[in-house]
């Protein structure tokens, strides 16, 4: 049957990647005439080389750097309910192998072949990203695939990421269906958390960060740990829970340490955790000198280059932060130092959290570099998806 789609074509010798698998295709490689220019924003388009091979079905925005998003290789199937319901199958087993229990990153975007897409899932709540305008296109199809596949009772529409506003598209929250009163309950490595789903950062809660925490709880036994930028008490919390002698969460949200202070209560570990609000640069100078020293340090704090042109700021953070942090390492102990930033490369970021801890006169070895845990799973074409890095060191 003969695609209805309207048709793009790429530049000459522009077809090569995607060819090869790669699922974007950017502004100046697009032929952009009038005809393509006057598309909606998020249309479904059939992208093709300049001599006519098709490419795929792609999500379309002449507006933006990232013009053509590959959404099915087989350009005459038809982008319905029924395909939806397919992707979000697949997503679905894939994470009930991992995690299974119902908690989790259910869509992960490209990786998960719906671009731009994120469905975190916390029992039967979701909450959804769309960061992209071809998810609005498809939209209607989307709702009706994760009815037939998940009948959710709540979904929450966190449309207020940067990335809608370089779509073009307007930010906003919702509560789509149900009711949301709080913060929901949900299970991470046998500990119960909250998650503020309307009002918290991103999604609520960082499932990313699942195995890095595991990690960081199998050597806090009998330790005392301080966990900054704590949040929801993700690190902190279980690190109670696995046998921490004293763990203090930092964080200079109140409301973030309200989230923090329910998990430990949850868990049975309120009496070894103390909460303090603070701004994370001046309070650990603080610890310093005052001569705190603690046997695990979590340093994993938000975004510190939200765009390319923050990238050299955020480089002498993440030196600083390694370097105060390091400082409060006692010998022998532990220190975590984690980027969210996708503009800072792995190889940056490393760079700069040696250099750190060489100012502080401190040596270390690395027993554990990791990224997000595998309910983010990375498309191989996109390494730039790659955006978190987690180093665990042993501190001499």
């Amino acid at each position: 049957m003969t695609n209805p789609l309207p048709t793009v074509l790429l530049q000459p010798q522009r077809h090569k990647r995607l060819r090869a698998g790669h699922p974007w295709a950017f502004s100046n490689e697009i032929q952009m005439d009038n005809a393509a220019k006057a598309l909606p924003k998020g249309a479904l388009v059939r992208l093709a080389a300049s001599h006519g091979e098709p490419l795929g079905t792609a999500f379309f925005n002449a507006h933006t750097l990232i013009a053509a998003r590959i959404v099915e290789r087989d350009a005459g199937k038809a982008i319905d309910a029924a395909w939806c319901a397919a992707r979000l199958r697949s997503a679905l087993a894939l994470r009930e192998r991992l995690y299974p229990g119902g908690f989790y990153r259910l869509v992960h975007a490209e990786a998960d072949g719906l671009p731009g897409l994120v469905v975190d899932r916390y029992g039967d709540t979701l909450v959804v990203q769309r960061n992209a305008a071809g998810v609005e296109t498809i939209w209607p199809q989307l709702l009706e695939a994760i009815d037939a596949v998940l009948a959710p009772k709540a979904i929450v529409l966190r449309d207020d990421s940067t990335a809608r506003t370089f779509e073009g598209l307007p930010t906003a929250t919702q509560t789509l269906r149900g009711t949301v009163d709080g913060p929901i309950p949900l299970m991470e490595n046998g500990a119960r958390f909250l998650a503020d789903a309307t009002g918290g950062q991103k999604t609520g809660w960082f499932y990313d960060q699942r195995d890095n925490r595991r990690a960081v709880a199998a050597v806090s036994a009998g330790a005392r740990v301080l966990d900054l930028y704590t949040y929801a008490g993700g690190f902190g919390v279980l690190a109670a829970l696995a046998g921490a002698a004293q763990v203090t969460m930092v964080d200079r949200s109140e409301g973030a340490l309200d989230l923090a202070r329910h998990a430990a209560d949850a868990n049975d570990v309120a009496g070894k955790c103390r909460f303090e609000k603070a701004e994370i640069f001046g309070h650990l100078d603080t610890l310093a000198a005052a001569g705190e020293r603690y046997d695990v340090v979590v340093a994993d704090p938000p975004a510190f280059a939200k765009s390319r042109k923050d990238v050299p700021t955020a480089l002498k953070g993440y030196r600083k932060l390694a370097r105060l942090s390091a400082e409060l390492v006692a010998p022998g102990g532990f220190l975590l130092a984690a980027s969210c930033s996708h503009n800072v490369t792995p190889e940056n970021f490393l760079e700069e959290v040696a250099r750190g801890m060489a100012d502080a006169g401190r040596t270390g070895r690395i027993v554990r570099a990791a990224g997000a845990a595998g309910d983010h799973p990375l498309h191989p074409q996109l390494p730039e998806s790659a955006y978190l890095k987690a180093l665990l060191f042993a501190v001499d």
